[in-house]
Order: C-alpha cells, then structure tokens, then sequence
C-alpha cells in the first residue's frame, strides 16, 4: 500500500468531476437531490450553470441524461447505487444501453460500508444488475487515486458507463504513478500456490491476506480488478496456470458480481478451484461500517481462510 491515507471514493469522485469540468466545457452533471452525498455539490459549487438537481426522480435523471448524450454533451449522472442501478435499471436498460449512448452513472454508496443507512440503501446487488446490459463498463475502484483516474477516463468509453464508489474512507492502495486502463486487471503481488482477485475496498484486504498467508508459508498472488465489465479474461487465464486456485473478494453479494463473473470465464477458458468471498446471498443490516464488514466476512481473515480451501481443491 503507497501510505496511511484514507479517503472515500466518492470524494474522490466528486474532485474528479470539477477537474473534468474545467477540460471540457461541454459537459453536464445531475444529480437526484443527493449533491451533497455523492460529491457531485463540489461541481454545481465550480460550474452552476452545467449542473442540474432532478429531484427525487432517478428515473427521470436516466432520461434526461439520455437526451443531453444524444445533444452532444459529456453526461455524468448521480444517485446511490441502490436508486441508480436499482430504481432506475428499466431507463438504463432502455435508453442508455440499448441506443448504447455515452452517459456515465456515478454511483455512491454502494455495498454493506454505507453502514448506519441500513439494509435499504445497503445496495449489494448493483454489479449483478449491470453487468446483464449488453455494452455496459462496470468500474469499481479501489481507492481514491484509482477513482479519480476512472473518472478522468470514463468519457473516452464507447457507451455507457458504471462507476461504483463508496462512502467509507478507505486506505490508499496506490501511488501517484499508478497507471489505470479501462478493461485490465493487475498483479499487486505475484504467488504460485493461489490467486486473490479483489476490487473495490476488499483489494486492500486482499493485501492484508497475502501478507498473513505469507507468514504461514503461502505463497498468493493478488489482482486488482476494477474494472468488471468488460472482464479481463488474459489475466485470469494467466493467474489460473500459475497458481491453480482462484479467490475473489468483493462488497457485493457472491451472486452475479466479480465472483460470478470469474468463474463463468475459467469454467469455459480453463476450470480450476474458484471461492468466492462476498456478502453470502443476504440482506444487510444497519451498524458502524467496520463492524458490519466483518460480520459480513469482508475481510483479510476469510479471505485467508477461503484461500487454504482452494488449494486444498487443488489435491
């Protein structure tokens, strides 16, 4: 890890949008009356004239976002994940993804992290849902300077793009030089008996896995995957010869997010030992962010655990 940082993505996210703004002075942010929750405020207070509050009304944002892309403009739009990729999935469906039209969703809160909010907004389910649209990029980033630069490069994607941030403030994985490209994954740390695949805040644990598989004689390799849709299937070919057995590790539910997306790849390319570590199928509940992460098993201890098991898949 590049030092003792922490910082939430969306922040991250919302300096990224301002930074954006002063390149290109055709793009528009909007926001679904949470401006201050996911940072985009730190747009509308830099540019008021490209910013617009749709109100309570994540649906109608999808549209109008729609209309400003098909104008001509840079789109970034805003909500919690839970409204933007769950209230909203038919108008992401039906008119960003299948005109395929440039708009950028930023979604914040995302996961089991957002804490206190509870279950409701506890949105573990949102990569599932992205991933079933043809054409959707799905990014999930891993610390603050890995969000800013997929904000950066998220208007240079053809179609339609989801970025997922949270509300925690998390360590700092990378460093200044770390160089971000849409559609790869990374080696963080090369092994031979197991591989760790982790995005979003479960890299930094991965990390914190490794390190205590290590001490115990394991040697595991870890991937930063932030990028989930389009997956990178060159790297996981490649970490399944090494090593043999696959984790992954997410702030999602096991069901339809990086862990499925792994294993329906190397169950067709070249099937090996894959585990999953995740939020087990459940609703989540409300309580301090830590806590609940490691009453879900989000952490470096089950990630150690799943990884033991898959080597002994191997014998």
């Amino acid at each position: 890890m590049a030092d003792a940082v922490k910082t939430a993505t969306r922040d991250a996210y919302g300096k990224a949008l301002v930074e954006l703004g002063g390149r290109n002075e055709k793009m528009v942010v909007l926001d679904a009356d949470l401006a201050a929750a996911t940072r985009t405020s730190k747009f509308k207070a830099a540019y008021p004239d490209r910013f617009v509050d749709c109100g309570i009304a994540e649906e109608n944002m999808i549209g109008v976002a729609a209309g400003l892309a098909t104008a001509g403009y840079t789109v970034f739009c805003s909500s919690f994940a839970m409204f933007a990729a769950g209230r909203a999935f038919e108008q992401v469906r039906n008119t960003l993804g299948y005109p395929h039209l440039n708009v950028n969703i930023g979604a914040t809160h995302a996961g089991i992290s957002v804490g206190e909010d509870g279950a409701s907004h506890q949105c573990c389910e949102d990569i599932a849902l992205m991933r079933t649209i043809p054409g959707m990029t799905i990014i999930n980033p891993a610390d603050d300077i890995e969000a800013r630069l997929a904000v950066l490069a998220a208007p240079e994607i053809d179609g339609p793009v989801y970025m997922r941030f949270g509300r925690l403030a998390v360590p700092r994985v990378f460093d200044e030089t770390y160089k971000f490209e849409v559609g790869k994954g990374s080696y963080l740390r090369q092994g031979t008996d197991v591989t760790i695949v982790a995005t979003g805040l479960l890299v930094e644990r991965a990390l914190q896995a490794a390190d205590i598989l290590s001490d115990e004689g394991v040697s595991a390799a870890v991937i930063n995957m932030a990028t989930i849709k389009p997956l990178d299937k060159e790297i996981l070919l490649d970490a399944a010869k090494k090593t043999g057995a696959i984790v992954t590790a997410e702030e999602h539910n096991v069901i339809g997010g990086l862990g499925g997306a792994v294993a329906e790849c190397l169950s067709e390319t070249y099937p090996v030992p894959v585990l999953r570590v995740g939020v087990e199928d459940r609703f989540g509940k409300s309580g301090p962010a830590l806590e609940l992460l490691d009453i879900f098993g989000l952490n470096a201890q089950n990630i150690v655990e799943k990884a033991k098991k898959a080597i002994d898949l191997k014998k």
